[in-house]
């Protein structure tokens, strides 16, 4: 079951530029190896990002490619390195980034996750010392084509507080969660979950910054802990977590965030991290943690999926219902026939990192 693709090409906006996926994916591999990043690293980072932007997040798409480059520049991301495995113990495995990007050393325990769970019925895999995590759905996808459910946590840089805190202490760190579905006996797209704790990601700050608009009221407070519509006063300030005006819930789930995240895996702390949008500061060394579940396992394949197709078509006699990460997957889809759209400001910035 998926959403159709319109042959209707999108009309181009003012100030544009419209790229083939290939074509964003040759933009910033190029970028990315110009600032330092060998290519067997530049590439899984360059797809991951083109991906967000195809889904419609260009808080983790292409704009992250002149923070990325200043970070290979400066010492933050180390483009020249190979993730190793640290440590191995029953189900468990720990990959080291080496403080590189994350996408190849997610890319690598991934694959090994998967097969470990095939044969234990489970896998933890946590990834220690790693860069930005990009859309932490999208390192899941692996999983769910191959018949198993995914979880992910990450940390990010501070800008939240605690429960009761003033101070920005945990990130705005990202859960997320893939469940593969069969409809009718024929693959169906999964459900992807994937939402930061905070009552939007931090990205869409940067974003809007970017692009000199206002943000809504609720996202963020200033420096002085004042409600803002300045998303760059938001950015020096600290993002509100998510039920903020009526419950310490987001604030308790960011912490144990934190823990798995960090704790969990020997990574920093998102306080011991500095910001992810300057080039100054030392290596990030963000945590990622991932758990493989193989349904067969519990109840068993069939089960797994009759069940799941029973609870799809119950929310579906609801009007208006919409499947999690069906709208990203059509957004998806739809780019890759009609190509992605980034400013043209953004577009020129990137160019000027490739001729730096």
């Amino acid at each position: 079951m998926s959403h159709p693709v319109s042959n209707a090409t999108p009309p181009l906006k003012p100030n544009t530029v419209n790229l083939t996926m290939d074509e964003a994916q040759d933009l910033v591999v190029r970028a990315l190896t110009t600032a330092g990043a060998l290519p067997e690293n530049a590439r899984p980072a360059a797809r991951a990002l083109v991906q967000a932007e195809a889904q419609g997040l260009s808080s983790h798409g292409l704009g992250r490619v002149p923070s990325y480059a200043g970070h290979l520049r400066t010492g933050r991301a180390h483009g020249d390195v190979h993730p190793v495995v640290a440590h191995r113990r029953g189900a468990a495995l720990l990959i080291d980034a080496k403080d590189g990007f994350s996408f190849a050393a997610c890319d690598m325990g991934i694959a090994e996750a998967i097969g470990m769970a095939r044969t234990q019925g489970i896998a933890l895999l946590g990834v220690t010392n790693s860069h930005h995590a990009g859309v932490l759905v999208d390192h899941l996808r692996p999983v769910a084509a191959a018949g198993m459910i995914g979880l992910g946590f990450t940390n990010a840089s501070a800008c939240m507080p605690a429960a009761g805190g003033k101070r920005a202490l945990f990130g705005t760190n990202p859960i997320a969660a893939i469940f593969p579905r069969q409809a009718g006996n024929q693959p169906a797209d999964p459900l992807m979950i994937d939402l930061a704790l905070s009552e939007v990601a931090r990205g869409k700050l940067m974003t809007a910054a970017q692009r000199g608009e206002s943000i809504p009221l609720g996202w963020a407070v200033d420096a002085d802990g004042q409600p803002t519509t300045d998303p760059v006063a938001g950015l020096a300030g600290s993002m509100l977590p998510i039920g903020a005006v009526s419950s310490p819930k987001g604030a308790m789930l960011a912490l144990m965030v934190e823990i798995l995240a960090s704790a969990l895996l020997g990574a920093n702390f998102s306080y011991e991290m500095g910001t992810f949008f300057t080039d100054e500061g030392g290596p990030l060394r963000s945590g990622h943690l991932f758990i493989l579940i193989d349904p067969g396992a519990m109840a068993g394949q069939a089960e797994y999926h009759a069940r799941l197709e029973e609870l799809v078509l119950s929310m579906f006699e609801d009007d208006g219902v919409r499947l999690a990460g069906a709208r990203r997957l059509a957004l998806e889809r739809a780019a890759q026939v009609h190509g992605i759209q980034i400013p043209r400001a953004l577009y020129d910035q990137i160019q000027a990192l490739i001729e730096a």
